[in-house]
C-alpha cells in the first residue's frame, strides 16, 4: 500500500491510541486497531514477518525486505505504541503507590464494561457457549486467588507473562495490560518502564540494567507468543468466533476478583529492592476495608470507566460486521 507522509502521521497517532489503550487493563489495543480500521493489515503485516525477511534481504536487498513485510507501517505504529507507554507509565506507577483505591476502581469499571462489550458480540449462545464461559470464569478466578509459580521479577517468569501478554495485541477485546495483570506482573512491568527512564535521566545504570533486563524478557516473551499463538488465535477468532469470544468473557469475569478496589494482605515477599510487597491478597468489602475506603469516588470511577467503554463502542464498526 502506497502511504505518503502524513498517511504514517496518521498510522503514529493511531499506534499512540493503541499504547495508550494496552497500558490500561480493560481496554484492548486490538479493538482500537479494529475501531480505526488497520486491524486486518496489522495481522498480514505481523504474519509476514517471518524467515521469508531474511531470505529477500539476502537475495534482494533491505528496500524489497522492508517493502514485504509492510515496514514503514509497522515501523509508525510500534513508535505510537512504544511513546505511550513510555509516557504513561510514570503516571500510573504514582497512582500504583498513591492511589490504589481509586485506580483499580477505574480499571474494575473498564473491565466491567468491556465483558458486556464483548459479551454482545457473542452471536451464538447455546449449551457449550455457557459452559465455556463458567470453565474460564473459574480458571481465572482460580489464577486470581493462587499464589503466582514465580516472582514477578523472575527473568522466566517475565518471559512467560510477555508471550501471553502479546496474544491480546492481536485478539479485540482484551488488552496486554489485563493479561499482565491476571499473572500478577502488571505491577512489575510499569514498574520496569519507569525505572528504564530515571535510569536514563538520573544516569543510574544499576536501575538501567535491572530495567533493560525486565524490558528484554518481556519482548522476548512478546515474540515468541506473537510468532508461536497469532496464527493459531487468529485460526479461533475467525472460524470459531463465538466460542472464542466466550473464553474472552470468562476469563474477564473471573479477574474482576484481582482489580476489586478494596483488599487485605494475607500474605507478603521481599522484591528485588529488598522491599515487602503484597503477595497474596483477599477481596473484601469496602464497609471492612481498614483507613479510608474513598467509596464516593471510587465508584465515580468505575462509572467512568464503564462510560468510557460505551463511548468507544459507539464509534466501533463491529456493530455491522464483528469486533
Amino acid at each position: 500500500m502506497q502511504r505518503r507522509l502524513t498517511d504514517y502521521i496518521i498510522v503514529l497517532f493511531k499506534g499512540i491510541a493503541m499504547g495508550a489503550a494496552d497500558v490500561v487493563p480493560g481496554v484492548s489495543g486490538g479493538t482500537i486497531a479494529f475501531i480505526s480500521g488497520i486491524y486486518e493489515e496489522l495481522l498480514e503485516s505481523i504474519d509476514n514477518v517471518n524467515l521469508s525477511f531474511i531470505k529477500n534481504l539476502k537475495n534482494f536487498g533491505f528496500k524489497k525486505a522492508w517493502f514485504e513485510v509492510n515496514g514503514n507501517f509497522l515501523l509508525a505504529l510500534m513508535l505510537g505504541i512504544l511513546f505511550s507507554i513510555l509516557s504513561l507509565a510514570k503516571g500510573i506507577k504514582w497512582l500504583l503507590l498513591n492511589e490504589a483505591i481509586l485506580l483499580w476502581a477505574f480499571f474494575f469499571g473498564l473491565v466491567l464494561a468491556s465483558i458486556v462489550f464483548i459479551g454482545k458480540q457473542i452471536k451464538q449462545w447455546n449449551f457449550l457457549t455457557f459452559v465455556i464461559i463458567t470453565t474460564t470464569t473459574v480458571i481465572s478466578y482460580a489464577i486470581t486467588t493462587a499464589e503466582p509459580f514465580a516472582s514477578p521479577d523472575s527473568n522466566i517468569y517475565l518471559f512467560f507473562c510477555g508471550a501471553i501478554a502479546i496474544i491480546a495485541m492481536i485478539l479485540p477485546g482484551i488488552s496486554g495490560a489485563f493479561i499482565l495483570l491476571l499473572l500478577g506482573a502488571y505491577q512489575t512491568a510499569i514498574m520496569t518502564v519507569d525505572n528504564f527512564l530515571d535510569g536514563i535521566i538520573n544516569l543510574n545504570f544499576d536501575l538501567l540494567k535491572e530495567a533493560l533486563t525486565n524490558f528484554l524478557m518481556l519482548s522476548l516473551g512478546a515474540l515468541f507468543g506473537i510468532k508461536a499463538f497469532s496464527r493459531i488465535l487468529n485460526w479461533m477468532f475467525k472460524t470459531y468466533k463465538s466460542l472464542t469470544l466466550a473464553m474472552l468473557v470468562g476469563f474477564m469475569i473471573g479477574s474482576l476478583n484481582k482489580i476489586w478496589p478494596w483488599k487485605t494482605v494475607l500474605s507478603t515477599r521481599i522484591n528485588s529492592h529488598g522491599e515487602e510487597v503484597p503477595l497474596l491478597e483477599k477481596s473484601i468489602s469496602p464497609m471492612t476495608f481498614i483507613g479510608d475506603n474513598q467509596l464516593l469516588l471510587a465508584l465515580c470511577l468505575m462509572i467512568l470507566g464503564f462510560v468510557i467503554i460505551l463511548f468507544l463502542e459507539k464509534f466501533s464498526p463491529q456493530k455491522n460486521t464483528q469486533l
